[in-house]
């Protein structure tokens, strides 16, 4: 696997800075500590065109090449998760209730680690724009920044980001072009009945029957309202009514999540749920309100930059280390956003065995830093050759 010797030389260095970042995570839009640790490293390195408090913690730093040329960006994303950690590291988190069960400790890594060999090295042309994101877990930190105006303020012609996944072997990539991961939207429904005495139900109008009801009905919408051809999850993750063994309450609530990755299914789904909502409760003697909280899109990889993509990963880790058409994935990645404003490709690069993302024993594994670092570097060298 030709890690470039150089990056190799500051693989510790790489570990102690993700080993850092991983004991210290912070949320959302909040990564102001990570944002330091990041433009401390940055200045470190000799990049000067630093820029600060885009999406409120993000960061894009600029790199010259040498002459006239495109500018290319790279993301990492910088947040971590509201969960506690169990994996009892020398460095483990030091916030509770907060932990980098992501890997965006190695993601904000892998792009430190190319910062500083570009920014040595300077063998490209054009500008490298590193971007160093928050939010992407929740709020969508990368529509933020989209929106703040950086692919026009930066002049970013083409973007790409990369993200660890445990279960692959270590150092192989996986990517498609089109649709990679889906859109993703959250439904709520509150219903409101009239409570009682569980001995007496036939004085109530009880919400958790129309509850039970009401999810059986979702889950015909994937069974039988959809092509089976098209991708579509409804899942329903929580139910919620009742507080004692005798009494019948006067509330429930449903929540879930739907991924999609074509707008017309979408929309088929959104309508199914407002039928459903109105008609089961309607059935049961209930006031219901759904809410439709809509998502990330869909993640879609631009075709030229995909197969480009994928031809340096290629001579990164090798031929039959790279799978350029691994299908559609139905998790979803703020990315999107990003690749709407640019053509650009996202890809996953393998990080061994060990715990699955939003584990509480997930840990990042180190050895995939120099890797994604050199692919990252490649990627400019390739893309914008002196």
């Amino acid at each position: 696997m030709p890690v470039i010797n150089r990056i190799a030389d500051y693989a510790e260095e790489m570990k102690g800075w993700r080993q850092h970042l991983h004991a210290h995570p912070e949320l959302m839009l909040e990564c102001h500590e990570t944002a330091k640790f990041v433009v401390e490293r940055l200045r470190e390195f000799g990049i000067t065109d630093i820029h600060e408090g885009i999406a409120t913690s993000g960061v894009v730093a600029i790199i010259e090449g040498q002459g006239a040329g495109p500018t290319i960006g790279l993301r990492a994303d910088m947040d971590a998760l509201p969960m506690d950690e169990d994996t009892g590291l020398e460095y483990a988190s030091k916030v509770a209730g907060m932990m980098h069960a992501c890997g965006h400790d190695g993601h904000t890594t892998m792009l430190l680690g190319a910062a500083k060999y570009l920014a040595e090295t300077r063998k490209f042309s054009g500008r490298v724009a590193l971007i160093f994101q928050p939010a992407e877990e929740e709020m969508g930190g990368a529509e933020i920044m989209v929106n703040e105006g950086i692919m026009e303020r930066f002049d970013i012609s083409q973007v790409f980001a990369v993200h660890n996944i445990p279960g692959i072997e270590l150092g192989h990539f996986a990517t498609t072009p089109g649709p990679i991961m889906a859109a993703v939207d959250t439904f709520t429904i509150t219903l409101q009945g009239r409570g009682g005495h569980g001995a007496y139900p036939q004085d109530t109008a009880d919400p958790v029957v129309g509850a039970v009801a009401m999810v059986n009905a979702i889950q015909t919408i994937v069974s039988r309202n959809h092509d089976t051809r098209q991708e579509v999850v409804v899942s329903v993750t929580q139910i919620h009514a009742g507080t004692v063994n005798n009494v019948i309450p006067d509330t429930g609530f449903i929540n879930g999540t739907i991924r999609t990755f074509d707008k017309e299914v979408q929309a088929m789904v959104h309508q199914r749920l407002d039928e459903i909502t109105k008609g089961v409760a309607a059935a049961y003697g209930l006031q219901a309100e759904l809410e439709l909280e809509i998502g990330y899109p869909a993640t879609v990889n631009h075709v030229a930059q995909t197969a480009f993509a994928a031809d340096v990963a290629r001579e990164v880790s090798g031929a039959v280390a790279v799978d350029d058409d691994q299908g559609m994935e139905m998790g979803a990645e703020d990315f999107a956003y990003m690749l709407d404003a640019r053509p650009g490709a996202y890809l996953f690069l393998g990080a061994g065995e060990g715990a699955g993302l939003h584990h509480p024993k997930y840990n990042f594994n180190d050895e995939v830093s120099p890797i994604g670092a050199t692919f990252f570097a490649r990627l400019v060298e390739t893309a914008q050759p002196l």
